[in-house]
């Protein structure tokens, strides 16, 4: 009677001739790399782990492998630049893989995100008063009333239009940064 062979054994005769080119070693090296810099920035940008942490992780690469993470941490970290964003954590760490101070497009953007601020605070508000004048007409009114502004047509029309607008700014620090 013949051998019974497990899967795993049917599985490698049939692959025993074929092996991997050059370019696909490379393309797993580069997946490799792409996922072990992705992990570090998203522990950096959750806390999880301090910058000095992330620089000793990279120390201990060899050169090749160093320069190609730094690349990509440093993309992903101008990319992740938002408005609501821990955008001092980043600059921290752009600062520090770059090697140099970037304190200029550091107090732009932190400009920029107050900038932000001050004008949702103030759009808020003023839906927030019209809101409260329309239901008032309407009949209700008092001082547990409070108008949520998630459903309110022109609240979502006004911070789209004001999120088009600061984003245009956003990236334009972003661009700077990249240049750098």
């Amino acid at each position: 009677m013949g051998e019974i062979k497990s899967t795993l054994e049917l599985a490698m005769e049939r692959t025993r001739k074929l092996a991997i080119t050059q370019e696909e070693k490379e393309e797993i090296k580069r997946q490799e790399l792409l996922k072990k810099a992705t992990g570090l920035c998203h522990r950096y940008m959750e806390g999880r782990v301090p910058l000095h942490e992330i620089l000793r992780e990279i120390e201990r690469m060899a050169d090749q492998e160093k320069s190609k993470v730094k690349k990509v941490l440093l993309s992903q970290w101008v990319e992740a630049l938002s408005l609501e964003s821990d955008h001092e954590r980043l600059f921290d760490g752009i600062e520090s893989l770059r090697g140099m101070k970037v304190s200029g497009l550091r107090e732009k953007f932190q400009l920029l995100v107050s900038e932000y601020q001050v004008e949702r605070k103030k759009t808020e508000q003023d839906i927030e008063r019209q809101a409260i004048e329309e239901l008032k007409t309407e009949g209700i009114f008092g001082t547990a009333v409070v108008p949520r502004l998630e459903g309110n047509p022109k609240w979502r029309e006004c911070t789209q239009a004001m999120n088009a607008l600061f984003r245009k700014r956003v990236e334009e620090v972003k661009e700077a940064l990249e240049r750098l």
